[in-house]
C-alpha cells in the first residue's frame, strides 16, 4: 500500500462532493505542498484503499471546478488536475501540485501551511521567515557576482572534476560524451561568461575562493577527558574544494585510524571507533546543506566518548530531528548534485539510512541529532553496546542476505535484546505501527525475528533458535524471557522475601528485564487473585495472598 507523505496524499471523493464541499481543507494541501517539493493528491481514494471503490464515478464537472476553484482561493499554487481511471474500473481525480521554487505561496486569507512527512502544518512567523530564506529565488550556487571569467580557473581541481565525472557510474553516457564547457555549463559552473559560485567553489582559484561569500571553514577540535583542547586542525585557506576537503580531513586526523579489536574465533577483528563511511557521510552533509549566505565555520569536534559535527545555520523547514530518517530537503540542489554524481554521499534521502546502518552492524547507537539556535550538531557515539551484536549481525547478514531496512531493524531490535512495536517505530521516526512493515521486511516470515503480544503491544525478540543455527556466542538474556516464566520468577522471589516494591523484584530476578513487563505481570496475577498489594503509588509493595 502506498503511504500518505512529503509528496502524496490520499482524500476520500466525499470532501468535494457532500452538500458543503471542503474546498479549504484541499487548498491547504495544495499550499502545503507549494510550499515543500510537490506533489500529488488523489481525491477519491480512501486512506486505507490502495484504489477507489469499483465502479466510483467523478462528476464530469469537478475536475474543471478543482481547476477553477483552488486559484481563486490560493495565491502562487500551480495545480494540473486529470481524472484517472483504477484497474478496478473505479475513477479518481489525481490533482498534481507543481513546487513553488521563486515565490511563498498561500491561501487568498494570508494563511501559510508546509508538507511536513504526512501532515500539512501551518508556518508560524519565524518559520514563514526561514522558508523565504529557503527558497530558491536566489540560487547562491548560480550567481556570478564575482564576475570571474570562466577561463580563469585552476586547470588542476578542472582536470580531477572532468576525470572523476568520467570515471563515476552514476553519471550517464550522454553526460560523459560532453565537452569540457559542455560539462561546466550542465553542473552550474559557469553561466555566459563567468563562473559561478559553485564553478569558483569547485574549480576555481584559491584567491577567488577566499573571497567568496562564506565559502567553507572546517575546524578539527579533539577534547581530554576534562573537556580541554588537546589538538586542533583548522582548513582555512580556501584552497580546497569541497571534494578536497573531506579527503584532506579523513588523511590528515590520525584519530579517525583507531580501532577496538574484538575476538573473531581464532582471529581478532578491528572495529573503527569512528568508521570511515559515516565520517565521510557527516562532512558531506556538513558541507552540502549548509546555508552559503550565512557565516559560521563547520566544526568537527571530537570527545572521549564521541564525535560531534556542528553545522552553522537550522535545518531546511520541513526536516526536524524527530523526521530526518524519512525528510530531505535539498538547500544546495546543484552541489548536491556534483557531491552524488562524484559518489562523495549517499543519494538524496539514504544517507541516514547508510549511517543507521553501519552503526547498528557494529553495535553502536544510532546518530543523534539536535538543532540549536543557529546549528545543527550531529553526535556519533564511540562506544560498543554489546561487541557480541558484530558477529551475529555479520552471521545474519551472510546467512540470509538482508535489505538495509531489515538490517536496521534487526540491529535495533538485537541491541536493546527486544522491542515493542511502538519502541519501535519510535527509534525507526515512524507514526504508527502500520508503518513498520517494510522495516520488518521478511524477518518475521523467515523467523529471524519472533513476535509475542498483538497490534501496538507486538514485541519484536531474536528468535533462539536462529542464534543455535548461527553458532552465537553471545551472552544469556532474560529481557526476552516468557510471560509465564516471569511469573513463575515473581512469585518464587516474593515467596523467598514476602514484601517487595517492583524495584526490589526487579534487581533481584533480573535488570536486564524491562519494568513494564514486570508491571504487566504483576496486574495478572493480581486479577487471579495470587498476589495483593499494600499501600499506592511509589509506595506499593506486592505480597502472596498467603502471606501474613
Amino acid at each position: 500500500m502506498t503511504l500518505e507523505g512529503t509528496e502524496f496524499d490520499k482524500k476520500s471523493l466525499r470532501i468535494l462532493t457532500n452538500p458543503n464541499p471542503d474546498w479549504d481543507e484541499l487548498a491547504k494541501d495544495c499550499v502545503a505542498f507549494s510550499n515543500a517539493r510537490g506533489g500529488r493528491i488523489l481525491i477519491g481514494i480512501e486512506d486505507d484503499a490502495e484504489e477507489p471503490p469499483p465502479g466510483q464515478r467523478i462528476p464530469e464537472e469537478l475536475v474543471e471546478t478543482i481547476a477553477k476553484r483552488i486559484p481563486q482561493i490560493t495565491l502562487n499554487v500551480g495545480i494540473l488536475p486529470r481524472k484517472i481511471t483504477a484497474g478496478n474500473g473505479g475513477k479518481y481525480i489525481e490533482v498534481q501540485v507543481f513546487r513553488s521554487a521563486q515565490s511563498v505561496a498561500s491561501m487568498s486569507d494570508g494563511r501559510y501551511f508546509i508538507r511536513v512527512s504526512d501532515e500539512s502544518r501551518p508556518l508560524l512567523p519565524d518559520e514563514l521567515t526561514r522558508l523565504i530564506g529557503d527558497k530558491t529565488a536566489y540560487v547562491w550556487e548560480a550567481q556570478t557576482i564575482k564576475n570571474v571569467p570562466r577561463n580563469r580557473f585552476d586547470q588542476e581541481k578542472l582536470n580531477r572534476f572532468v576525470d572523476s565525472i568520467q570515471q563515476s557510474d552514476r553519471v550517464s553516457d550522454f553526460i560523459k560524451a560532453k565537452t569540457v564547457d559542455e560539462l561546466l555549463d550542465h553542473y552550474l559552473f559557469t553561466s555566459g561568461r563567468y563562473l559561478t559560485n559553485l564553478g569558483i567553489l569547485w574549480i576555481g582559484r584559491r584567491d577567488d575562493r577566499a573571497t567568496l561569500l562564506y565559502a567553507p571553514v572546517i575546524q578539527f577540535i579533539k577534547y581530554d577527558e576534562l573537556d580541554r583542547k588537546v589538538n586542533k586542525l583548522t582548513w582555512d585557506d580556501f584552497s580546497l574544494n569541497p571534494m578536497e576537503l573531506i579527503e584532506v580531513i579523513w588523511n590528515e586526523v590520525p584519530d579517525w585510524r583507531e580501532t577496538y579489536e574484538l575476538p573473531d574465533g581464532m582471529f581478532r577483528k578491528n572495529v573503527p571507533h569512528y568508521e570511515e563511511l559515516v565520517v565521510r557521510e557527516l562532512l558531506a552533509n556538513a558541507l552540502v546543506h549548509r546555508p552559503y549566505t550565512q557565516r559560521g565555520d563547520i566544526f568537527v569536534d571530537l570527545f572521549p566518548d564521541r564525535l560531534e559535527v556542528h553545522n552553522p545555520g537550522l535545518l531546511p523547514l520541513g526536516v526536524t530531528p524527530t523526521n530526518i530518517l524519512h525528510t530531505t530537503i535539498k538547500r544546495n540542489e546543484h552541489l548536491a548534485r556534483v557531491f552524488y554524481n562524484l559518489r562523495l554521499m549517499e543519494r538524496e534521502g539514504s544517507g541516514f539510512d547508510r549511517m543507521y546502518e553501519v552503526l547498528l552492524a557494529v553495535g553502536k547507537p544510532v546518530p543523534e541529532v539536535f538543532e540549536g539556535d543557529d546549528r545543527v550538531v550531529i553526535t556519533v557515539r564511540k562506544r560498543i553496546i554489546n561487541p557480541m551484536i558484530v558477529e551475529f549481525m555479520a552471521r545474519a547478514d551472510q546467512t540470509f542476505n538482508l535489505t538495509q531496512r531489515e538490517r536496521i531493524t534487526l540491529g535495533l531490535v538485537a541491541q536493546h535484546e527486544s522491542l515493542t512495536a511502538i519502541q519501535l517505530c519510535g527509534d525507526l521516526e515512524l507514526k504508527s505501527a502500520k508503518e513498520l512493515s517494510p522495516w520488518i521486511g521478511r524477518l518475521v516470515k523467515w523467523q529471524v525475528l519472533r513476535t509475542t503480544g498483538r497490534t501496538k503491544a507486538t514485541e519484536y525478540y531474536v528468535e533462539p533458535g536462529l542464534l543455535r543455527k548461527l553458532n552465537f556466542r553471545g551472552r544469556t538474556s532474560l529481557r526476552g524471557i516468557e510471560k509465564h516464566r516471569l511469573q513463575e520468577l515473581i512469585i518464587k522471589d516474593l515467596e523467598i522475601y514476602r514484601k517487595a516494591g517492583i524495584s526490589n523484584i526487579q534487581n533481584r530476578i533480573g535488570l536486564e528485564i524491562p519494568r513494564y513487563k514486570i508491571r504487566r505481570e504483576l496486574g495478572k496475577l493480581r486479577k487471579q487473585g495470587i498476589i495483593s498489594t499494600r499501600s499506592s503509588g511509589r509506595w506499593m509493595k506486592y505480597l502472596l495472598n498467603n502471606t501474613p
